[in-house]
C-alpha cells in the first residue's frame, strides 16, 4: 500500500466521463497482443490484449491486465501457464477475431503449443511464455504479471499497432 492510502488520504473524484477517460487513453499507441492459454481440461482459451507491458529484467517479469467480467477470467487467474502472442503487422483479422463475442476464435488458426501447453500463434512478431506468477485485483480489472520461462522474436516483422481506436503498422521517422 502506499503512503498515501496508508495515511487514509483517497484521490479526488474524477472531473471527466468514461468516454473521456476512454478517448484520452486511446491517445497512447500500443503494440497488440493475444493472450492464450490451455486449460487442464484441453480447452484453448484466448484473447486480444493491448495491456502488456514490460516488468523487469532480472527477473524477467511482463504484465499484462484483463477484465473481472470477462469470461475468460477464471481460466487465466487459475491457470499456471500462459502465452503473450506479439501480433505481427499482417495479423489485424486474428486481433479482431480473438477480441470478439460469440465466435470460434480457434476455427482454422494456425499454432503450436509452447513448452508448458500454452499456445503460441503462427507468425507472431514474438511470444512469452510465462508462469503466472502473480496477479493483482485494481479497480474491473485484475493485473496479471508472468515470469517469462521463454521467448522468441521474428527480427523481420513489422509490429500491428493500435492507437485512437484503429489499427496501425509502423512508420521510421
Amino acid at each position: 500500500m502506499s503512503p498515501a492510502r496508508s495515511a487514509g488520504l483517497q484521490a479526488r473524484p474524477p472531473d471527466f466521463s468514461a468516454q473521456q477517460f476512454r478517448a484520452s487513453l486511446g491517445m497512447f499507441a500500443t503494440g497488440v497482443t493475444i493472450v492464450t492459454a490451455r486449460t487442464d481440461s484441453g480447452e484453448l482459451v484466448g484473447l486480444t490484449a493491448n495491456s502488456f507491458n514490460s516488468v523487469s529484467l532480472s527477473p524477467p517479469l511482463v504484465l499484462w491486465s484483463l477484465a473481472r467480467a470477462a469470461g475468460s477470467m477464471a481460466a487465466f487467474s487459475n491457470g499456471r501457464h500462459y502465452a503473450i502472442n506479439v501480433l505481427a503487422a499482417d495479423q489485424q483479422a486474428l486481433a479482431e477475431r480473438f477480441a470478439a463475442r460469440d465466435t470460434d476464435r480457434w476455427a482454422g488458426v494456425g499454432f503450436s503449443l509452447g513448452g508448458s501447453g500454452a499456445p503460441l500463434l503462427d507468425g507472431a512478431a514474438a511470444s512469452f511464455e510465462c508462469f503466472n506468477r502473480s496477479q493483482y485485483a485494481e479497480g474491473d480489472h485484475v493485473i496479471f504479471v508472468g515470469e517469462v520461462e521463454r521467448c522468441s522474436h521474428r527480427t523481420d516483422a513489422s509490429p500491428l499497432l493500435f492507437h485512437g481506436g484503429r489499427f496501425y503498422t509502423e512508420h521510421p521517422l
